[in-house]
């Protein structure tokens, strides 16, 4: 492994720039899908591009109630812990990704995407803001709240893969492509909870401009909103790679060249991005009391049995 091999992995393709030049995309596909299916005209191609650099160009400004420490190193904890996620994803085979999975690899993804949900909630507890408060509030509510059936929804096809790395369960259900109908509940599950990760509607309360302005965000502005704004793009490309990758048997990286698991990989996070683009146009913000029931009451319990039914197939059929 060379070093400018790596440098290229890290910082060009499947890294960083790579993975915020498709996050972008999808923004503006999002944006746009979002918009027909409103009957608008929706945004430009270039929209979400220029709106970062727009962002970039504006001034950078510190509250003078906020810790400084906190305010200013938050966003690139968050933008960090997504760029880390994104690398064991295992888009197409490479020598340089693959001496960096491990067993158990799954549980340090779940954990890395838990970090910018735990930072956008210091970002607005630490701005010392109204507004910013009952955003920052509102975001630990909901990751009390989705982050479990998330996460369970992900320990159903490892238990039926037999693995706890993302690289061995994609490659078992590529090699095992029907077993993915065992996941079916689990998959629902995981899209659902994937919209209120990502603060999607209907579950957008923490920044919901008509009541509290921009939420945990509200205070910030310049270079720090743009890396908040370019980690969101981001972490939607993350949250629908990694369920890709578990519940839809992978992108064939073990059989294919990689330029046809790299199509794979766009053709089926597009697939679920016009899903949750569905889910957002059909349905219209809920209070954060429904989020949380929503959760508790109906996607625990349906996770459970999802849950139970991967024991049972692993157990005494598999």
């Amino acid at each position: 492994m060379t070093i400018s091999a790596l440098l290229f992995t890290l910082f060009i393709f499947p890294g960083f720039l790579f993975l915020s030049t498709y996050g972008t995309v999808c923004e503006y596909l999002d944006r746009h899908w979002y918009a027909k299916l409103q009957n608008r005209v929706g945004p430009r191609f270039y929209q979400p591009v220029a709106d970062i650099i727009k962002l970039f160009a504006k001034e950078d400004i510190t509250p003078k109630t906020a810790e400084p420490a906190i305010f200013n190193f938050v966003p690139l904890i968050a933008f960090a812990a997504v760029c880390t996620t994104f690398l064991y994803i295992p888009i197409y085979k490479s020598e340089i990704l693959s001496q960096i999975y491990f067993e158990f690899d799954l549980v340090a993804v779940l954990y890395l995407l838990m970090m910018p949900s735990v930072m956008l909630f210091m970002a607005g507890y630490f701005s010392v803001s109204l507004y910013s408060t009952i955003g920052a509030v509102r975001t630990m509510a909901q990751l009390f709240s989705y982050e479990v059936p998330l996460f369970t929804a992900f320990i159903s096809p490892a238990i039926i893969a037999g693995s706890w790395k993302i690289a061995d369960i994609t490659a078992y259900y590529e090699a095992n492509p029907g077993h993915c109908l065992f996941n079916v509940i689990g998959l629902i599950v995981a899209i659902i909870a994937l919209q209120g990760k990502l603060e999607r509607t209907p579950f957008d309360m923490p920044e919901a401009e008509t009541e509290i302005v921009g939420g945990p965000l509200t205070e910030y502005s310049g270079k720090k909103l743009a890396m908040f704004k370019l980690m969101s793009d981001m972490e939607l490309v993350v949250g629908l790679g990694l369920i890709s990758a578990i519940f839809l048997g992978g992108f064939g990286y073990t059989k294919y060249l990689p330029i046809f698991s790299f199509l794979i990989f766009i053709a089926k996070t597009l697939v679920l991005l016009f899903i949750s683009s569905v889910i957002k146009a059909a349905f219209a913000r809920i209070r954060i009391d429904q989020m949380v029931r929503l959760c508790w009451y109906y996607l625990v319990p349906l996770v459970l049995v999802q849950l139970l039914a991967a024991i049972i197939v692993k157990g005494w059929w598999i």
